[in-house]
C-alpha cells in the first residue's frame, strides 16, 4: 500500500521563500526580514527558517553575510546547463555561439601564440581532407571551431563552447545527412580566411567573418 509522503518543513517553507522571490515581493539584491519575523509570516520555527534559507542558499537564489542578514542574488533557480541546452532550439543555440564565437575570434587574433596558430592550421588542413562519413567530417569542423576560442586564452568562453558541443554536433549531422549546407568553396574560402585574419592579428577582420560564417549556418538550418 502507498504511504503519503510528508514534505519536511523546511522544504516547504523554502518553497514559500522562492515564490516570494519570483513573485518579486523582494527585488534582487533586497535584504530579507529577519528569522523571527519570516517564522511568524510563514508560520514556522525560527530553526526551520535557518534550513530553508540554507536550502536556497545552496542554489544559488539566497546569501548570508556575517552580520549583515540574507540577501536575494537570483530570482529564481537556475537549471542545469545540460538541461537548457537539450531544451533550447538548434537556431538559439547557434545564435549564443555567434556572441561566443565572433568574441573569441577577435581575442585569438589579438592573443594566438605561434603553438595556437598551429593547430588552428592544422585543425584547417584537417576539415579540408576527404573524411569517410558525415560525423568525422562535423567532428573536424566542431575541431577547428574549437582551436580559435582555445587560441582566445579564455576559459570561461571554451568551457561555453564544449558545453554547445554535443547539442551543435547531432544538428550539424542532421542538416548535412538531410543535404542542406552551405556551398563547399564558400564554405572552406570561410574557414580559410577566418584563420587567416588570426594569422594577421586582424581582431576586426575575425570578428566579421565568424559572425558572417555563423550567421550564414544559422541560415541554413532554419
Amino acid at each position: 500500500m502507498a504511504q503519503i509522503k510528508r514534505t519536511p518543513l523546511a522544504d516547504q517553507a523554502a518553497d514559500l521563500l522562492l515564490a516570494k522571490i519570483r513573485s518579486k515581493q523582494w527585488s534582487l539584491g533586497a535584504k530579507l526580514p529577519g528569522e523571527t519575523t519570516l517564522a511568524t509570516q510563514l508560520g514556522v520555527g525560527r530553526s526551520t527558517i535557518r534550513e530553508a534559507i540554507r536550502q536556497l542558499a545552496g542554489k544559488g537564489v539566497l546569501e548570508t553575510r556575517q552580520g549583515a542578514g540574507v540577501f536575494v542574488t537570483a530570482l529564481d533557480i537556475t537549471e542545469e546547463w545540460d538541461t537548457v541546452l537539450q531544451r533550447a532550439g538548434i537556431v538559439a543555440v547557434i545564435e549564443a555561439r555567434i556572441a561566443i564565437e565572433a568574441e573569441a575570434a577577435t581575442y585569438a587574433a589579438e592573443r594566438r601564440t605561434p603553438q595556437a596558430l598551429r593547430a588552428i592550421r592544422k585543425a584547417l588542413k584537417d576539415r579540408q581532407k576527404d573524411h569517410e562519413n558525415t560525423e568525422s567530417y562535423v567532428d573536424a569542423d566542431m575541431r577547428f571551431h574549437r582551436a580559435i576560442v582555445e587560441a582566445a586564452d579564455n576559459p570561461v568562453l571554451l568551457e561555453l563552447f564544449d558545453s554547445f558541443v554535443p547539442r551543435l554536433r547531432q544538428a550539424m549531422i542532421e542538416m548535412l545527412r538531410l543535404g542542406r549546407s552551405l556551398a563547399e568553396n564558400q564554405d572552406h574560402n570561410a574557414h580559410a580566411d577566418l584563420a587567416e585574419a588570426i594569422a594577421n592579428r586582424d581582431g576586426r577582420s575575425a570578428y566579421e567573418l565568424s559572425r558572417t560564417h555563423l550567421t550564414a549556418l544559422k541560415g541554413a538550418l532554419q
